[in-house]
């Protein structure tokens, strides 16, 4: 597989004069894909049923004449004004009750069946007329499923498939379900919360105090899966006309929906990589921090990302869109440090990318989006990341093909783990999504290359598996842990209830030949750490553990922190950076996986035959035998 390059086009934005030459310093430029199409649905269907194909024909022939591969993406995310006219009750409603409006994007609900019926017919039409055109080389469906907080809806709508979903869930005799089945699940004794029908089910908003926490489950679970129908729909369409592959452009930190479930539908995963957008608005981190890493982005952050999206899209993944300069829309928008574009390339490239693309080639002179730089400026004048994207097309023309690379060290993330976590965190910031990271963080500072997998993954070529705060556990999974050879670290919170969101009993974690169980639990305030005898704290939670389990590590006054039975360890607390970098030191090096510490802001990424190193930072480190410059890539052959 040959790395490729890409950007992402509007060719309704600018005059029909101008595409013949953005088509052609596209190719010359080096790129080899061209997203198009998926904000365009105004254009296409200017009225229901009035269909102007002529100047997305035009553009699709200018761009394939000058070499370059079409993305063609359906434009589901922004239904046109008149579609809004024609159903009125289509709009998303936000948790306290509001619908959303018309004059941005994304403003349609999953559960609405007329605007899928209107989706249907234009992925139909596009599909149909395009699906068998040789430019056309692959298929983008909708547009960053999520994004702007737009998975959950409290519409009519949804709460009319809602209980036809729980019905399916909690099947009994006929087509009516079994609500005594439900009431048990969910636990309704408590608060007199009892249905006597399914119609007597609403949507967990708006109650007084917080919602059942079972019912809230359920009801993330539904939503989830309306966003999977939604996308099959498109995928099964697409597949009908066209053998081009079809992807999903995901984003970082959006864990509202099932990734998993609708990367089973599709061919490709992609992901829309935001590093300095990201660092200041979706990781938790000291200003001093943020400070010293504001014009290169998180050095963990988008690799843990391209982990994710490589399982994902089960070994095919792509970056779709790549920041080229100062976005639009974090607290704060720096200009990315020179060498950081080339850079973030690289590295989605050391991570298994098939295909990098850059947002967007010129810089929209008009509304929401005319901050965002490009690799144009409006004036059609070079930005500076298009040379650095060129120096990788040249670079990227004498490497070798990318062959893949399997870690020995392996981290799992569920979805629905994150949303048990998001509905009971028990203390203030305690999440699932940074639990995970934070682990994939140290083990990054260690050396070490990981693969992220999902829960029913085969986890016997591994050597070590780290499942923190996997809130269920099924049976299944825990036997298939237990089988695959591998040292499985767990903990905290892991199998810390059932699939109702109940506490189980036994309590957790349940797991065979681990003699441990949680007994008590609390959340710790930032100034209440618990110390480790071999140094490093417990931070935020903290378990109470009972059990014969060998214990590996204690707490300053004597109590079991982290234990071992058979091939599990089980950590009782949500350690600090320091501790986690140490105990996972530990383990690995027990397993005969080589460990390395990175000096900070440097990292590093194994392919087949390469190693790649990633300085992160402003100024150059000399570490194991070499001087790496600041902001920058070194290769090396293995």
């Amino acid at each position: 597989m040959k790395r490729t390059l890409g950007t992402c086009y509007y060719p309704e934005h600018w005059s029909r004069e101008i595409w013949e030459v953005d088509a052609r310093r596209m190719a010359e430029a080096g790129l080899t894909w061209v997203r198009i199409g998926e904000f365009a649905w105004s254009r296409i269907e200017p009225s229901r049923g009035a269909y102007s194909f002529d100047w997305l024909d035009d553009a699709i022939s200018v761009l394939g004449e000058a070499g370059l591969k079409v993305v063609l993406s359906t434009p589901t995310a922004t239904p046109p004004r008149w579609m809004l006219d024609r159903h009125p009750e289509m709009l998303a409603v936000d948790v306290d009750g509001r619908a959303r409006k018309f004059g941005s994007r994304r403003h349609y609900c999953f559960s609405h069946e007329g605007y899928k019926a209107e989706c249907a017919q234009i992925v139909a039409k596009l599909a149909e007329r395009y699906g068998r055109n040789p430019s056309v080389a692959a298929w983008q469906t909708d547009n960053e499923y999520g994004c702007h907080d737009t998975t959950l809806s409290y519409s009519d709508m949804a709460r009319h498939a809602f209980r036809g979903w729980l019905r399916a869930q909690y099947p009994g005799q006929g087509n009516d379900g079994d609500i005594e089945a439900l009431n048990k699940a969910w636990g309704n004794i408590f608060w007199s919360m009892e249905y006597n029908d399914f119609d007597q089910i609403d949507l967990p908003n708006l109650t007084v105090t917080e919602p059942n926490p079972s019912h809230v489950l359920d009801f993330r679970r539904f939503s989830s899966a309306q966003v999977v129908a939604f996308n099959k729909l498109q995928a099964d369409i697409i597949r009908a006309y066209s053998d081009a592959p079809i992807a999903h452009n995901y984003m970082g930190r959006i864990t509202d929906f099932d990734h998993f479930a609708i990367g089973d539908d599709l061919d490709i995963a992609s992901w829309d990589s935001y590093p300095l957008g990201f660092l200041e608005d979706r990781i938790e981190a000291a200003p001093s921090y943020k400070r010293a890493y504001a014009r290169q982005g998180d050095p963990d952050f988008q690799a843990f990302h391209h982990d994710l999206y490589r399982a994902v899209g089960k070994g095919r993944w792509w970056v779709m869109e790549q920041q080229p300069g100062p976005v639009n829309w974090a607290p704060y928008n720096p200009e990315p440090l020179p060498g950081m574009v080339r850079l973030w390339t690289w590295e989605a490239f050391a991570h298994g990318a098939e295909a990098v693309c850059y947002f967007r080639w010129r810089q929209a002179p008009m509304a929401q989006e005319q901050m965002h730089a490009g690799l144009l400026r409006p004036d059609s004048v070079a930005a500076p990341a298009l040379a650095e994207a060129e120096q990788v097309y040249r670079e990227i023309a004498d490497a070798p093909e990318v062959t893949s690379y399997q870690s020995p060290v392996a981290l799992i993330f569920d979805y629905e783990a994150d949303w048990a976590w998001a509905i009971q965190p028990h203390g203030l910031g305690a999440s699932y999504f940074d639990l995970v990271f934070d682990t994939y963080r140290a083990l990054r500072a260690l050396g070490l290359s990981v693969d992220i997998l999902r829960q029913n993954a085969d986890f016997t070529t591994y050597k070590v598996i780290l499942a923190p705060g996997l809130m269920h556990m099924s049976d299944a999974l825990k036997g298939a842990l237990r089988a695959s050879g591998a040292t499985v670290v767990l903990g905290p919170r892991s199998g810390a209830r059932d699939s109702s969101m109940r506490i189980p009993v036994p309590l957790p974690p349940a797991v065979p030949g681990l003699d441990v169980l949680v007994s008590r639990v609390e959340s710790l305030r930032p100034d209440m750490q618990i110390p480790l005898k071999s140094g490093g704290t417990i931070t935020r939670y903290h378990e109470v553990l009972e059990g014969d389990a060998e214990v590996i590590e204690e707490t300053d006054d004597g109590q079991p922190a982290i234990v071992s039975g058979d091939c599990f360890i089980y950590v009782s607390g949500w350690l600090d950076a320091a501790a986690m970098k140490r105990v996972f030191g530990t383990v690995c090096e027990r397993a005969g996986i080589d460990v390395v510490n990175m000096p900070d802001g440097l990292r590093r990424r194994q392919t087949g035959h390469e190693m790649f190193w990633f300085n992160y930072s402003t100024a150059p480190i000399d570490a194991f035998g070499t001087t790496f410059q600041a902001a920058s890539v070194t290769r090396e052959m293995l």
